[in-house]
């Protein structure tokens, strides 16, 4: 029975690299999408240096018409938290619809401790969630699971949700510390 999972984890805990090894593993016949990669439109890319082209996705592509014109076995969406409601839910079609196995990677929360849409409805609807094995470490050792943004070092708290950048802009925080606006 196919089904839709969400696997999670804060920045650094490796969803880009374990999306790319579960299209390898399946032989790399499915479908990627990928919505704002901090490497550019249309690349899924991981931290360890491994990349794939993939389809951006747009805010008005319907992924539930696409996945059908391309008859694919598997769907695999990298930074699944960008998605629209509406797109998860399109996601969740393909599942029911189609019988495909839909796998979305995503951090759940954004700079500022809020579920992301895309999250938020993948948390709805997803058959599984799965936090990833690989946990990113806060400066103090524990276990991070939140991402700050922060600028020359300091937390900040205003902004838009989204702003793509990788380390330089956001660090790995345990609940403590992001808690405490400790970066």
């Amino acid at each position: 029975m196919a089904e839709l999972k969400y696997f999670t984890g804060s920045m650094n805990s490796g969803k880009s690299t374990m999306a790319l090894q579960e299209h390898h593993s399946r032989g790399g016949e499915g479908v990627l999408y990928t919505k704002q990669d901090r490497a550019g439109s249309g690349i899924i890319s991981s931290r360890l240096g491994l990349t794939s082209p993939a389809m951006e996705v747009g805010d008005a592509l319907d992924l539930y018409d696409d996945i059908a014109d391309r008859k694919a076995p598997y769907v695999i969406c990298d930074e699944a938290q960008f998605l629209s409601y509406k797109q998860v839910g399109q996601l969740a079609g393909v599942v029911d619809g189609m019988g495909i196995d839909v796998y979305c990677y995503g951090i759940l929360t954004d700079f500022q401790g809020q579920l992301f849409p895309g999250s938020k409805r993948l948390v709805e609807l997803a058959d599984r969630i799965e936090i990833l094995p690989v946990y990113a470490r806060c400066w103090c050792g524990n276990r991070a699971t939140h991402n700050a943004r922060v600028v020359d070092g300091v937390m900040i708290y205003k902004g838009e949700q989204v702003h793509i950048g990788g380390n330089e802009s956001y660090t790995t925080l345990c609940r403590h510390h992001f808690m405490a606006g400790v970066a």
